[in-house]
């Protein structure tokens, strides 16, 4: 675990998970990051090939979605347990490419929690905090191949659109699969006929 300095009273609290508290980063949350990341940098070998670059948080704070896709806003949230240790966390944008559609973009729960439910409890709380701030869907991309991560996100309830790739992530290309999960009751249909880049055959 990675303990962040900044004064505890400072931090943005979005919501509480637990013993875990999750809150909204600002610059001064970038060095611990960077931190947590060289302390588990499996996610970083298994989707990019390459361990964690030195400016890998600064990147991850500053990566808004790509020039003309629309979105409300984009957060950094970090999660800490009591101790006030970093232990994880998420990239989340809200209403990317239409309103209610919520996209995560990195979902991340130190190596040493694995197989605790922490990341499980984690991105239940988080689901809810999305959800109360007004998101019906929610979509990601899981790197094809990653056994661990395929499960994880299956069941948490997500859905296969389609694939997409390959996409250059560092030292690698990889497929993509696109995962969606509604909130709200809506079919893959519905959510299809919102979202036109996850439509099978798409660019």
């Amino acid at each position: 675990m990675i303990r962040d300095d900044v004064n505890s009273s400072k931090r943005r609290i979005v919501f509480l998970a637990g013993p875990f508290s999750a809150w909204e980063f600002g610059a001064e949350d970038v060095p611990p990051l960077q931190l947590l990341f060289e302390a588990n940098p499996e996610y970083f070998f298994a989707v990019s090939g390459r361990a964690p670059v030195p400016d890998e948080a600064q990147r991850e704070f500053e990566d808004d979605p790509p020039p003309g896709m629309a979105f409300t806003k984009r957060w950094t949230i970090g999660f800490g347990d009591a101790s006030g240790a970093l232990v994880g966390m998420a990239g989340v944008c809200s209403d990317l490419m239409c309103p209610h559609v919520w996209h995560i973009g990195m979902f991340l729960v130190a190596n040493a929690l694995h197989g605790t439910g922490v990341a499980q409890e984690l991105y239940r709380h988080l689901e809810q905090w999305m959800r109360e701030n007004g998101a019906h869907w929610i979509r990601l991309g899981v790197v094809q191949g990653r056994a661990r991560a395929e499960r994880f996100w299956q069941k948490a309830g997500y859905l296969p659109m389609r694939a997409r790739g390959p996409v250059e992530m560092g030292a690698r290309s990889n497929m993509l699969t696109v995962l969606m999960k509604p909130l709200t009751g809506g079919s893959p249909a519905e959510y299809l006929s919102l979202v036109v880049r996850d439509r099978p055959g798409e660019p």
